[in-house]
């Protein structure tokens, strides 16, 4: 009760939560196809600016002509195929051209999808990624590190070993390795690359926090009075590290976004037909080249928003549960 008096009274921790709670909230409604169901339906030509910028009236019909004009090349096996093609969408382009808008809101990408729209589906497997990958990285360090930190000798020994092992390869090796054995693409994929291999951060500080708390005098009270083992580690101690653990979690899922990015830049991460934040940032990569900036507006800024409010309200939450913490 005195941690949510203290969370409430920082308005900058609650402008945080309404932010983190909208983009959850968008998740879900994305999930439940609510909002953004048909983000792969072709709303706008290909390209297509956003509203504010105007339409772009010269482009379009420039290509298509110069396309429609192009002499067969007698050498191509395709040619005749090719030249059917041409000939249907001739006749069906009028119709196809007046059903795609000339702009959207924050304007079209390449297949013509609606940014906005994509940048909310986006957002749902990212998202998604990110806080389950943490919470699962989290997880394993936090009862790892309390195994080891509590329990000592042999047990400490056999957990410092796989530390050991993780941490002398690099992170990217050791993610593209995790991935190349499971050989497999999709979210459930990534969650388990990244949970299985981010895990040694949290163990670090864990362990540390209850090498230190495990000879406090409330802990050998608790002992005196016929506390087990487990009451102690995780009815005792473990409130008293909590802000450990939640600082992580706001570091990992932060990382774990952008981890996402780099995954699907390398062909690690969600397969064809599933669009994430990373996804469309290496579309954006080519785009950018040819003027068309909106996409990477759209997932920068989205990115940049939901990490920026979870960070401060994941900071203040540290403070609200800290018990060292009086004000």
């Amino acid at each position: 009760m005195t941690a949510w008096q203290r969370l409430r009274a920082d308005r900058v921790a609650m402008a945080s939560l309404a932010v983190v709670v909208a983009f959850l909230l968008m998740v879900v409604l994305s999930a439940t196809g609510l909002v953004a169901a048909d983000w792969e339906h072709e709303a706008g030509v290909s390209y297509g600016p956003p509203t504010f910028l105007g339409a772009d009236t010269a482009t379009a019909p420039a290509a298509a002509a110069q396309q429609q004009a192009l002499p067969d090349n007698p050498f191509d096996p395709l040619a005749a195929d090719i030249r059917e093609l041409r000939a249907q969408l001739a006749a069906r382009g009028p119709a196809a051209d007046s059903a795609r808008r000339a702009t959207l809101p924050f304007g079209a990408d390449k297949w013509g999808h609606d940014v906005i729209k994509k940048t909310i589906k986006g957002g749902e497997t990212s998202i998604v990624v990110g806080l389950v990958a943490a919470a699962l990285a989290v997880g394993l360090g936090s009862l790892f590190g309390a195994l080891s930190g509590y329990c000592g000798g042999v047990v400490d020994d056999v957990f410092n070993w796989f530390y050991s092992v993780f941490t002398a390869i690099p992170s990217v090796l050791m993610i593209l390795a995790v991935a190349a054995v499971l050989q497999q693409k999709g979210v459930l994929t990534i969650v388990l690359i990244l949970g299985l291999t981010g895990w040694t951060g949290p163990y670090r500080l864990i362990r540390a926090e209850y090498l230190k708390h495990k000879t406090r005098e409330y802990v050998l009270a608790a002992d005196a009075i016929g506390a087990s083992h487990w009451r102690r580690m995780f009815r005792h101690i473990f409130p008293n590290v909590s802000h450990v653990v939640l600082v992580q979690l706001s570091i990992l899922v932060v990382g774990f976004i952008k981890a996402e990015v780099i995954l699907s830049f390398l062909g690690f991460g969600v397969p064809v037909g599933t669009v994430s934040w990373g996804s469309m940032l290496n579309e954006a990569q080519n785009e950018l080249l040819l003027g068309r900036w909106w996409q990477l507006a759209a997932a920068a800024s989205a990115m940049a928003v939901l990490v920026t409010a979870f960070s401060l309200f994941t900071d203040a939450l540290r403070d609200a549960l800290d018990p060292k913490v009086k004000s």
